[in-house]
């Protein structure tokens, strides 16, 4: 078995274990990686996460041409945007997650920092996400958006739309954009109950261990 074909059925295994444990429902979300030869697999526009073809797969050359499969997910600019500018980037994941999307929803949630720091998980596997304003789904801006950031970001979240994380590999991507899901159920159920943060001290610690993106 070829390092590509291993790498299109690991794409849709998580994608189907994203789908089956409710991250992200009906043809929503979207998911992609880094080729041995430096080109994208992409999960085609208008599928399910739970359906997903390992033949059928988006397949873009190093160029960023099309040159097998079918038509790649509306959201490619989010995409090549983490491509772009964050060059460890071998996978990027993006759902519609419930209690993450909730969060977004709220009026006094942090821009620069939109997760409470409740866990030292998600300082250590995302760092700082940074809350994107709302786009229409499919606007080349959010890649803009995303662009602007000038790589500091492995993690942001549309509002009212969802979840976006950069990773290393699939398997990072997914973890990390489990963990923000995490949180943010964390955040809205503990919310109005004045929950323990993790201190100053206890942060600053774990961004000197673990070196995720914090400045």
């Amino acid at each position: 078995m070829s390092d590509e074909t291993r790498l299109r059925e690991q794409l849709c295994m998580l994608a189907k274990s994203l789908f089956d444990r409710g991250l992200t429902g009906g043809s929503t979300g979207n998911i992609s990686a880094r080729t041995p030869d430096g080109g994208l697999l992409v999960s085609p526009t208008g599928t399910s996460f739970g359906r997903l073809d390992p033949a059928r797969l988006s397949r873009f050359d190093p160029s960023g041409r099309l040159i097998e499969g079918d038509k790649p997910t509306k959201e490619m600019p989010l995409h090549q945007s983490f491509y772009d500018t964050r060059n460890q980037t071998g996978a990027v994941v993006h759902l519609h997650s419930c209690h993450s999307v909730a969060l977004s929803l709220l009026p006094d949630v942090d821009p620069d920092n939109f997760l409470p720091p409740l866990t030292p998980y998600a300082i250590m596997r995302l760092g700082k996400v940074q809350l994107l304003p709302y786009f229409m789904p499919g606007d080349p801006e959010m890649g803009q958006a995303v662009r602007g950031l000038a790589g500091r970001r492995s993690a942001v979240m549309l509002a009212n739309h969802g979840p976006v994380v950069a990773g290393k590999d699939l398997e990072s991507a997914c973890n990390a954009i489990e963990e923000l899901e995490d949180t943010a159920r964390l955040a809205i159920l503990t919310r109005g109950m004045s929950p323990r943060h993790l201190t100053k001290d206890q942060i600053a610690r774990l961004v000197t261990t673990f070196a995720p993106d914090w400045d």
